[in-house]
């Protein structure tokens, strides 16, 4: 596990799970048959080194007469399965009215649809075990629920050109990843917008960053590194950050203008 917090979790599921096995008076295999998992997994998770599906936590309940308390954990389990520089994210996101983004190399993680983001997680080195790509893109298909959330924040996205024509996953996965951004650029309370390779002037070159604006006013800025996610809230770096995000809109496509070039490199795709 990559956090304490999740791990605990994990392992107080386990033991309970483990609990209820032994009054029903089943052994791991028995259980694991009654569920439709294997005896491993049971195992497994009973000793908090695999995330439980929904799924196995119901047939579990049932199976083992828990009456609702094993079910009852899908929400703890559930979080858990994030990563916990994800989950802090997200509580960032759920708490901010405007959210920016400028990405350089891939299409940015809210925009992306669940098989763009395994090829992405397939695509790490050292590579990811699958439990470890599917637990990932999990965790960034659930924070697509800011879209949805009310009141809306108003959130705006600038890509590279290059994001958008890089075939990541293959061409069958960028295209439906480019009809989603089409489907997305629709929604009144977001804006993307696309930089062109050919332009001259460009104030991003320094890299991709994030910014958040809070619902009490406070402004944070956000940076992914190779291995490090940092958070920035010194006033003095964040204005830079607001200034250059500013610039960088200005430099790119309007949304209009970008909205007809995405539908273009869709055409060619």
């Amino acid at each position: 596990m990559e956090d304490e917090e999740a791990e605990a979790v994990l392992k107080t599921v386990g033991r309970q799970i483990k609990l209820w096995r032994e009054a029903a008076g089943l052994k791991q295999t028995e259980l694991g048959d009654a569920i439709g998992y294997g005896g491993d997994m049971v195992s497994a998770v009973e000793r908090g080194k695999r995330i439980p599906k929904p799924d196995f936590l119901d047939k579990t309940d049932e199976v083992t007469g828990a009456r609702g308390k094993v079910s009852a954990m899908k929400k703890d389990v559930e979080e858990a399965r994030y990563p916990k520089n994800v989950r802090d994210l997200a509580k960032l996101e759920d708490d901010a009215v405007e959210m920016g983004a400028y990405t350089a190399l891939h299409i940015h993680g809210l925009l992306q649809t669940a098989e763009y983001a395994q090829a992405v997680y397939a695509l790490r080195r050292p590579a990811y075990t699958e439990d470890e790509i599917e637990r990932h893109v999990a965790a960034r298909m659930a924070r697509k629920s800011v879209f949805d959330r009310t009141p809306r924040p108003e959130i705006t996205f600038v890509q590279e050109e290059v994001t958008l024509r890089r075939p990541v996953g293959g061409r069958a996965v960028l295209r439906r990843q480019l009809e989603h951004l089409l489907e997305i650029s629709r929604l009144s309370h977001v804006s993307i917008q696309v930089m062109p390779t050919d332009r001259e002037d460009h104030a991003g070159l320094s890299g991709p960053f994030r910014l958040l604006k809070l619902q009490d006013g406070k402004t944070l800025g956000h940076l992914e590194v190779q291995l490090h996610s940092r958070l920035m809230s010194d006033p003095r770096e964040v204005r830079i950050l607001e200034s250059r995000y500013g610039m960088i809109r200005a430099q790119a496509l309007s949304p209009r203008e970008s909205l007809a070039f995405i539908e273009n490199v869709l055409g060619e795709t």
